[in-house]
């Protein structure tokens, strides 16, 4: 995806226009991956059409709760963010590298080919990009590029949309990854739900975006859209359900390191793992070979792993993480202090779905809030283990 500089004047669709965009993917041979309602839950799956989309659901979170609810308004786009990220779709959570066949004295070996995938995603959140601009960084911004997530990001159009409604547990505006899109689309929606209208505020952001919003039925925006638009993001905007301290958070926790807070903390965790799992930008993966009983057939494959595992850190001898504390705080110390050491960014987009899907409701913010109550009041600060 190219971002185009200047950008085209932003247009007004309705929701055929929205049906009009879904078909215009289709044709194109896309795959439309966007919201639906599911197992109790908004998750991303293949759409046909707008009469697939959560029409009239939000999502109520809290620390270790989600729960579906009705709005009066008809809104499409009206929740925060469900269990799924986009990475399930890029960085698969199972795939098979290679597999080898003996056929007598013979043994070939067969990698598998990365596969490429034409597919668009509608419904992608400021944080759900600024995760993609993450894993782009770590997957194929270096020297090494995973050939597997480079075909399949490759060919993926993002339809993104401003959120209308902040999560009680979203804090992305702490971790400057939202809730305005400004980077990283094809094409941006508004909704904009006014008394006699159901309309879409679309913007493109390169020049395949801008190619599709010239075939959409619809009209230029009026100033009045315009500034309903940007009064729905500062609504959002102003009403995080969390925030993280104002401060040198990295400076913060690597002065603490020993701080009693993570054995309060590994005293709830599980170690399940389930918020790396639920995690846009997690990356940290295992391989596993598997054999048949003939002898004749073995392959490798590959999966997603955490560092919450306590195989994930074994080496000769032993897990060099062996306490859940000393796991806990990898965890976090690498989201929010470390990643900047290696990727320059933070590695949390504040989308909250840690605090939400957490069995015991841990609470990230939480966590860098004690800690920062304590050092000021005279605390730890103490440094490396």
């Amino acid at each position: 995806m190219h971002e185009i500089t200047p950008r085209p004047e932003p247009r007004v669709i309705d929701a055929g226009g929205l049906q009009a965009l879904i078909d215009l993917l289709r044709q194109q041979g896309r795959r439309v991956i966007g919201p639906a309602v599911s197992d109790g839950a908004i998750v991303y799956d293949e759409i046909e059409g707008v009469a697939d989309l959560p029409r009239g659901f939000t999502d109520e979170q809290e620390p270790g709760r989600y729960a579906l609810a009705q709005r009066d308004d008809g809104a499409l786009f009206g929740y925060a963010v469900g269990p799924h990220s986009w990475k399930k779709f890029l960085h698969l959570p199972a795939l098979r590298l290679w597999r080898a066949v003996r056929k007598g004295t013979e043994v070939t070996v067969e990698a598998d080919a990365p596969s490429p995938q034409n597919v668009a995603f509608l419904g992608v959140r400021a944080c759900e990009l600024a995760a993609i601009a993450i894993q782009d960084r770590v997957l194929i911004g270096g020297s090494y590029v995973d050939p597997h997530y480079a075909a399949r990001r490759e060919g993926a159009f993002l339809v993104a949309v401003n959120c209308g409604k902040a999560g009680g547990t979203c804090f992305c505006v702490s971790m400057e990854a939202g809730p305005k899109v400004t980077r990283g689309f094809d094409l941006v929606l508004t909704e904009l739900l006014f008394e006699s209208a159901h309309l879409f505020l679309v913007e493109a952001g390169s020049q395949a975006g801008a190619e599709a919003l010239a075939q959409l039925p619809g009209r230029a925006a009026t100033e009045e859209e315009l500034d309903a638009a940007e009064a729905v993001v500062a609504h959002t905007a102003a009403t995080m359900g969390r925030d993280m301290p104002a401060e040198d958070v990295p400076a913060l926790l690597m002065r603490n390191l020993q701080h009693p807070r993570w054995e309060e903390v590994a005293q709830r965790c599980l170690s399940c793992a389930n918020c790396t799992m639920v995690c846009p930008t997690c990356f940290c993966t295992t391989v596993e070979e598997h054999n048949d009983l003939f002898g004749v057939e073995s392959s490798r494959d590959r999966r997603w792993d955490s560092c919450f595992t306590m195989d994930y850190s074994y080496i000769h001898g032993g897990a060099v993480r062996p306490s859940v504390s000393s796991r806990y705080r990898q965890w976090m110390t690498h989201k929010l202090a470390t990643w900047h050491e290696q990727f320059g960014t933070y590695g949390c987009v504040g989308c909250g779905r840690c605090i939400t899907w957490c069995p015991v409701g841990i609470d990230i913010t939480e966590e860098t809030h004690a800690i920062s109550a304590s050092e000021k009041a005279g605390g730890h600060g103490l440094g490396e283990p």
